[in-house]
């Protein structure tokens, strides 16, 4: 089970009318239970950890809301792409802690090619870039909590 599932699954239940979803699969044991019907926040479970992690969901008005809050508003930005966090997790520029950043300023990246590292509940998810340009900003730094939606990197498209 990878990060994407427990996305879907971690939705589905808060559309639902649902207050609790327990599944195990291939050793793996996950439990979504909301805290509240009427919050969005719910708690996530799983056999690998001994933790709970609260998830915070947000949904499309304040996705935009944060977007147009967003800490990047130069004008000389506003034509990056930026690649956000999908996750809450933890940012690692590297796949080791002496190892070079996967990216830097002024890379050049396909999509597809890994920029970076996001720890969440134990598991190391490669963040890809989705868009072909240059690195020309980089919102983070190396062990940095990140909050979904959060802005990681901007992107000077080619063309």
């Amino acid at each position: 089970m990878d990060i994407k599932e427990i996305r879907e699954l971690i939705q589905a239940v808060c559309e639902s009318g649902i207050a609790e979803l327990e599944l195990e699969r291939t050793g793996v044991k996950v439990r979504i239970r909301k805290d509240n019907p009427l919050s969005q926040s719910v708690q996530v479970e799983t056999n690998s950890s001994d933790e709970s992690l609260p998830v915070q969901l947000i949904d499309q008005s304040t996705a935009q809301s944060l977007e147009k809050t967003s800490s990047i508003s130069n004008s000389d930005e506003s034509d990056l792409h930026i690649i956000r966090s999908p996750i809450v997790g933890t940012f690692y520029q590297s796949s080791k802690p002496n190892a070079k950043p996967f990216v830097q300023i002024g890379d050049q990246v396909e999509a597809g090619s890994v920029l970076c590292i996001i720890e969440a509940m134990k598991l190391m998810n490669e963040i890809e870039a989705d868009a072909r340009g240059e690195i020309t900003e980089i919102y983070v730094k190396n062990n940095d909590s990140v909050e979904f939606g959060q802005a990681l990197f901007g992107i000077r498209r080619d063309g």
